[in-house]
C-alpha cells in the first residue's frame, strides 16, 4: 500500500494500481491523474476538505467511484451519489477496507455550529481523523496522518493527540495556512511526540510518498 501525500489534507492510497482519495479539497492542486479510484472518503463538508470541482475530475475518469461521508457531507453535496457513513461504519471499496470513527467536527468556536465529521481507517494501517482528535477505539493505529495546524487546534493538543495514539509511524498534515516556519516547529513538536512511543516520524512534503 503507497501513500501519496498532497497539499493540505489531501491523500491518495494506491493497492495494485486501484485508488483512494481522502478529502481533495479547494487547498489542494487540481487533480490531474484520477484513473483507476475505487473510493473518495471526504470526512465534512468544509471546501478545503472537497470541492465539486474535484469530485468532477475524479468522476471524469473513474465514473463507478464510490464516495463516503458524513450526514453533512452527503446535504452539500447535493447531486453527487455520497453514500452516508457514521461511527462504527465499515465498508469495502476494491482493495480497500474503510472503517469510520467519530461524529463532529472540533470546536473551533462557540459561536460557530459545530458539523458532522468522521475518521476513516484505511485497511487497518493508516488512520486519518479528519478535522478532529478522535481516538478510533480498540484499535492499533500503524500510520497516523497527523494535523499540523488549524482554526481548532493548538500544537499541545496535537502532541497529546499523538501520544494517546502511539502510532508506528507519522506525517504531518492539514498545514497549508503555515509558512515554512511554522511546517518546521509542528514538525518538531509531532517527531518528538512520535518518538516517545518508539515510532518513526516521516516530513512529508505535497506529492511525496511513503510504503505502509
Amino acid at each position: 500500500m503507497k501513500l501519496t501525500k498532497l497539499e493540505h489534507a489531501a491523500l491518495v492510497v494506491d493497492v495494485a494500481g486501484r485508488r483512494l482519495f481522502i478529502d481533495p479539497g479547494s487547498f489542494t492542486t487540481a487533480l490531474t491523474d484520477t484513473t483507476n479510484a475505487d473510493a473518495v472518503v471526504i470526512t465534512h463538508e468544509h471546501p478545503d476538505h472537497w470541492t465539486a470541482e474535484q469530485l468532477d475530475r475524479i468522476l471524469k475518469f473513474s465514473p463507478d467511484v464510490r464516495i463516503f461521508g458524513p450526514a453533512g457531507v452527503a446535504a452539500a453535496a447535493k447531486g453527487y451519489p455520497v453514500t452516508v457513513v457514521a461511527d462504527g461504519d465499515s465498508v469495502e471499496a476494491g482493495p480497500f477496507r474503510l472503517r469510520f470513527f467519530g461524529r463532529t467536527h472540533a470546536v473551533i468556536h462557540e459561536s460557530i455550529p459545530v458539523i458532522d465529521n468522521v475518521g476513516v481507517l484505511v485497511n487497518d494501517e493508516l488512520y486519518y481523523g479528519g478535522d478532529s482528535f478522535t481516538i478510533p477505539a480498540d484499535v492499533e493505529v500503524n500510520t497516523l496522518a497527523v494535523p499540523a495546524n488549524a482554526p481548532w487546534l493548538k500544537i499541545s493538543e496535537v502532541i497529546d493527540y499523538v501520544l494517546a495514539i502511539k502510532p508506528r509511524r507519522s506525517f504531518p498534515t492539514h498545514e497549508m495556512l503555515l509558512s515554512r516556519a511554522g511546517k518546521d516547529l509542528s514538525n518538531t513538536r509531532i517527531k518528538s511526540a512520535t518518538e516517545q512511543n518508539g515510532g518513526e516520524f516521516f516530513p512529508l512534503e505535497p506529492n511525496e510518498s511513503l510504503d505502509l
